[in-house]
């Protein structure tokens, strides 16, 4: 049996917000509700931020333990032939997989990334790591995403959505928080090769507002871009912007749409795990009915201003044969908001919420005699209320 709850709130896409990147993506960690998309699903040139694909597979190689942070790595002629952002690599150097980490999120390093990049390779080139990357990105729901290189160096055909980065970016700080503790620090100087590039690019580390990752990008193609993340109070807010005119817009931006993805949503409670919401018919049972209630709690985040509905369907077994015993799975509730793409969807099990014996043979009778009734004269009718 199926039954409609209309609830009225407020939607998660009802507050129109308008931002200056060409495309967007903003994305509550803890309940998975998107906040923004915008042109989320278009495939563009990511430029650094696909760095953090590189990152991803040397942290699961750690987990693995086809790599620790000790293991040194040669540099190839190729990597150490990158321009741009660089750790200033040679081919005599051996550096550690914890040097190359650094390198990459702190110093964007190019050549630290091509470096990590062919130490996972199944081939020990980087077109064979961006192969495994582009399957693994797919096998992730990255659907916009492929992985051409280490580096995100400019490259016909290596794109990757707003809305893919996000999944990335939530991936590295759901599975790996041991290496997460990269993204925060500000500074990291190899062997004092490069100390003019030893700062950290992140424009949000250091403005007390709980900024603690992940990777800026910027490319003449791309634009000024950051994957950020921050966390304020019980919440993490997870965002990609790209297309920026400049580094201050892009510090500007990141920090205007944090503000506003903590200050203009607010937290409601929707169901309470073991409050009564429904009565099931209980068959042969010494009760008529039994109650359910929800398993867990289940709270949503809702704009300050704006209105939109919120529905929930209750799926529930009726009636149900006694015994019932407190705590079995009758049911279950799916609670939607939003829609398209950015439907989020829960589903809650249903539990009884208290116990119903077999009844004894009076009961067993009197119902077996009521359902020989029903079959012959038709259901028994309910006289009405005064």
């Amino acid at each position: 049996m199926a039954a409609l709850l209309g609830w009225t709130t407020v939607s998660a896409t009802a507050q129109g917000y308008e931002t200056e990147a060409t495309a967007a993506y903003v994305i509550d960690h803890g309940s998975g509700q998107v906040l923004l998309a915008q042109n989320a699903d278009v495939p563009l040139p990511p430029a650094s931020m696909s760095k953090l694909m590189t990152l991803l597979m040397a942290f699961e190689a750690l987990r693995d333990g086809r790599l620790s942070l000790e293991t040194r790595i040669g540099v190839s002629e190729h990597a150490m032939s990158f321009g741009g952002s660089t750790m200033f690599l040679n081919t005599t150097d051996r550096p550690t997989v914890e040097d190359l980490i650094r390198g990459i999120i702190i110093v964007s390093g190019n050549d630290a990334s091509v470096a990590l990049a062919e130490a996972l390779s199944p081939d020990g080139t980087e077109a064979g790591f961006a192969r495994i990357a582009t399957e693994r990105a797919r096998a992730l729901g990255m659907a916009s995403t492929t992985i051409v290189n280490s580096s995100g160096w400019p490259a016909p055909g290596h794109v990757m959505s707003m809305r893919d980065l996000g999944i990335l970016a939530e991936e590295i700080i759901t599975a790996h928080p041991e290496y997460y503790r990269y993204f925060v620090e500000t500074e990291f100087d190899y062997e004092n090769r490069a100390p003019a590039n030893r700062f950290n690019r992140n424009p949000l580390l250091g403005l007390g507002i709980g900024a603690d990752g992940l990777k800026t990008g910027h490319t003449q193609e791309a634009g000024f871009g950051l994957v950020g993340s921050a966390v304020q109070g019980s919440r993490r807010v997870t965002f990609v912007i790209t297309g920026l005119q400049s580094a201050e817009a892009r510090a500007r931006e990141s920090e205007r749409i944090l503000n506003w993805a903590f200050r203009q949503f607010v937290e409601r409670q929707v169901v309470t795990q073991g409050t009564e919401i429904a009565r099931v018919p209980v068959f042969m049972g010494t009760g008529p009915d039994v109650a359910i209630a929800p398993a867990r709690d289940l709270s949503l985040l809702v704009p300050v201003v704006g209105e939109a509905p919120l529905h929930a369907e209750m799926t529930y077994i009726s009636p149900v044969i006694a015994p019932v015993a407190i705590g079995d799975t009758l049911g279950e509730m799916v609670v939607r908001l939003g829609e398209g793409d950015d439907l989020i969807e829960h589903r809650i099990a249903l539990l009884a919420a208290q116990d119903v014996p077999e009844g004894g043979i009076v009961v067993r009778l009197s119902t077996a005699m009521r359902a020989v009734m029903e079959e012959v004269f038709g259901p028994t009718p309910t006289p009405a209320g005064g």
